[in-house]
């Protein structure tokens, strides 16, 4: 696998900086302990690197757009301890650590998803940016998170279990289930820059593609990958009678498909005045083993 590029380790570096600030706890928070255990147990940030690198590519002060890039990630990693509960995908791993109902209870678990939602409208209203910024994020954390973004594709992903389905049916699940969150990754930090509605469009067009090459390494990755890297275990999709492009298609297949998404990514980028970080992004999700 490719090396992390550098500017992925120095953003995650000052996303996890600030979300320590955030999620200090100076008292008996078991909830809040809940909160900071799920965000600080791993992953590479890719959602906060979207916001700072396309913050950046229009020319921001990346400092503007910390604030945004530590809601998305909040939003994130609530999502993960939901999913991972019982009721959902039933993981009791999570980047090789304990799932945060396995550590802290389910009861806690299911409060500290809630409060980190909660809290991300929180962190980004209080951004050191102009008010007519913070209402255009709040109101895409709202719509990209929500029913017809994430949620939405959350629920065609159950919907879809032991359900005959076809490839454009679970591409459509993709785009909301993890498209959603990229695209409005991208939008934060294109908002927190100023840039034009046209520049907003051609970075949400390279999210969701980049969307779907992620989703589909995924799923290939849930067949073939390592459980030592992934730190969980492998086979979880089959295990539950997931829809997936592998299982349509096939591995050999699917890895074209990802190729294919991450050029049109790519392509899609040629608008964009600072773009050799964001290709580099691409690139090296293309590759990932975990």
């Amino acid at each position: 696998m490719n090396n992390i590029p550098e500017f992925v380790i120095s953003n995650k570096k000052l996303i996890d900086e600030r979300l320590n600030d955030l999620l200090k706890n100076n008292g008996n928070n078991i909830v809040l302990d809940a909160m900071n255990y799920s965000t600080s147990i791993g992953g590479k940030r890719i959602r906060p690197t979207l916001v700072l690198e396309f913050c950046k590519a229009y020319g921001g002060n990346v400092q503007d757009a910390v604030d945004f890039a530590c809601a998305i990630e909040m939003i994130h990693t609530y999502s993960l301890i939901h999913d991972d509960l019982p009721c959902m995908d039933n993981d009791d791993f999570r980047r090789g650590m304990p799932s945060c109902h396995i550590k802290y209870g389910y009861s806690n678990a299911l409060l500290a998803g809630d409060a980190l939602l909660t809290m991300a409208f929180e962190v980004a209203s209080n951004s050191n940016l102009p008010a007519y910024k913070i209402v255009k994020a709040i109101n895409a954390l709202s719509s990209y998170s929500g029913v017809n973004g994430m949620i939405g594709g959350q629920v065609l992903d159950l919907s879809f279990e032991n359900k005959d389905t076809d490839k454009n049916e679970i591409l459509n699940m993709y785009k909301l289930k993890t498209g959603a969150l990229l695209a409005l990754s991208a939008k934060l930090g294109c908002i927190a820059a100023g840039a034009s509605d046209d520049f907003i469009n051609s970075s949400e067009e390279f999210a969701y593609n980049l969307g779907y090459a992620f989703q589909i390494q995924d799923d290939i990755l849930d067949i073939i990958g390592d459980a030592d890297k992934l730190g969980k275990p492998i086979g979880s999709d089959t295990e539950n009678d997931k829809n997936t492009i592998v299982s349509k298609i096939g591995i050999d297949n699917a890895k074209l498909e990802v190729e294919k998404y991450t050029n049109l990514a790519i392509l899609s980028l040629n608008s964009c005045p600072n773009k050799d970080n964001l290709i580099k992004l691409a690139n090296y999700l293309l590759n990932r083993e975990y």
